[in-house]
């Protein structure tokens, strides 16, 4: 950096301020504008007021950028990882590890899940109304699933077009994360097997995936404006009492959701020798953009920085394992989250859950998060669990009243495990940058890009460069 650039930095008080500090600022900014919000109450018409409409829009227009840069960044980034492995002998092993660590992390997850069902015991005696009992016009289903893999078109886009109450039509484009990845997969492969031949297209993808990494992070910078939205209008659209007919359910949850990330997390850190607090400090700053954004796709390049930056994962595999999980390893959403619900539900209806019912639950959630890839997944994933059980479909409207508040538990949690599996892996394979694991982090929340760590092991290419000089030697734009 130039000393005219650290000069100016340094005359900037907002650029002294860490990030995650602007964000917290802009959490207890949000909680404020949105008691106010509440305090205005409706419009004559019925319609919100001023400040509550402008928090809206900021928080959606937020989470809007984030979103569109989300497929272009999946296809690069898959792309750019499957070129960058073609002189790794031990592709299909790290794979097949993510794989497994992601269904073991899913089983402990549902399995706290089905037994706080059973200890709470949410679904009696709770003061939800019967009359709000309402079928999802979401699904999930097997056939579903399996129809996604396969891509509707070559860029994964779905189209729907809807009538307004003025009889306007408007169309809207959609995109299948899952499908994605199976068309960057492909195209990654088919590079590779080209060979020579395909260099100026695997160069112009790493490229590419440069600039787009720069171009998303000046939006996560707008991130503690966007939370003052998002919170506040959460606070307002919701209030202070829509958890008290479903308190124990909702407790439950964040019990859960709690255990995972503070309890189950942190051992399997120490059994693999890692430190629990740098897993934290590492991982916060994804953790904490997914509470605010309610996206797990949306905080995939902040996940995908702090695994290579803070917990020393290789780029040639992050690239590959954090996108993926991002679609698939939902720990909140697809195992404590649905595991709950149906014990809630059976409870509220009377229903009485036998040993194979609690098995499907578990098979749901270990192999079926997958069915969540590119919808809205905790809807998704508990119709699709209802369904397996034979539970009453119904039972989804009973809780959607405190869904905005879970979600943003739910996608923490799905965040902190999208992240740390791929450094146990790391770990295991050798291929963690153990140094940068442990360096101190910058006042930014990541360890600095320009410091040198010492050799991760098993981390050399063929010329005997290390994995972390060629990550550190990267443009400014993953900075």
């Amino acid at each position: 950096m130039s000393s005219q650039s650290a000069t100016a930095r340094s005359r900037n008080p907002f650029v002294r301020i860490p990030f995650s500090v602007q964000v917290l600022a802009g959490l207890v900014l949000g909680l404020a504008l949105g008691v106010v919000a509440l305090q205005l109450g409706a419009t004559g018409d019925g319609d919100p007021n001023w400040l509550a409409t402008t928090l809206d829009t900021v928080g959606s227009i937020f989470v809007t950028l984030l979103r569109t840069i989300v497929p272009p960044l999946i296809v690069l980034a898959v792309i750019s990882s499957i070129a960058n492995l073609r002189n790794v002998t031990n592709a299909a092993r790290l794979a097949g590890q993510t794989l497994l660590w992601f269904a073991i992390t899913a089983l402990i997850a549902v399995a706290i899940g089905i037994t706080l069902g059973l200890v709470f015991r949410p679904g009696l005696n709770s003061g939800v109304d019967a009359s709000t009992a309402a079928e999802p016009t979401t699904h999930g289903s097997w056939i579903a699933f399996i129809e996604s893999i396969v891509p509707a078109n070559f860029l994964g886009l779905a189209a729907s077009t809807s009538q307004a109450d003025d009889g306007s039509l408007s169309t809207s484009l959609s995109f299948n994360a899952l499908q994605l990845i199976v068309i960057a997969v492909v195209l990654g492969i088919a590079a590779v097997k080209v060979g020579k031949s395909a260099e100026p297209f695997i160069n112009f993808t790493a490229s590419a995936l440069d600039v787009v990494l720069k171009a998303l992070w000046w939006v996560i910078r707008l991130a503690p404006i966007g939370t003052v939205g998002l919170l506040g209008n959460a606070v307002y659209s919701y209030g202070w009492t829509t958890i008290g007919a479903l308190g124990k359910f909702t407790a439950a949850i964040y019990v859960g959701l709690a255990l995972v990330v503070f309890v189950v997390y942190p051992v399997l850190a120490r059994l693999h020798g890692l430190s629990p607090v740098k897993y934290f400090t590492g991982v916060w700053p994804a953790v904490q953009l997914g509470f605010v954004s309610r996206s797990s796709m949306g905080t995939l390049p902040v996940t995908q920085r702090v695994a290579e930056q803070n917990l020393g994962v290789p780029r040639h595999y992050s690239a590959f394992a954090v996108p993926f999980g991002a679609t698939t390893k939902m720990d909140g959403c697809a195992a404590i989250y649905p595991a709950i619900s149906a014990i809630f539900v059976a409870q509220f209806f009377g229903i009485d859950l036998g040993v194979t019912d609690y098995l499907l639950i578990v098979f749901v959630s270990v192999i079926g998060s997958a069915a969540t890839a590119g919808t809205t997944g905790a809807t998704v994933m508990l119709t699709l669990t209802l369904s397996t059980v034979g539970l009453p479909l119904e039972g989804v409207g009973l809780l959607l009243a405190v869904d905005p508040i879970l979600d943003m538990g739910r996608t923490a949690t799905n965040v902190a495990g999208q992240a740390f599996v791929p450094a146990i892996v790391a770990k295991r394979e050798g291929i963690l940058d153990v140094t940068r694991y442990r360096a101190p982090r910058g006042s930014s929340g990541f360890v600095p890009l320009d410091e040198e760590p010492a050799q991760p092991l098993g981390a050399r290419g063929e010329d005997g460069a290390s994995e972390t000089a060629e990550r550190d030697a990267e443009p400014a734009a993953r900075s």
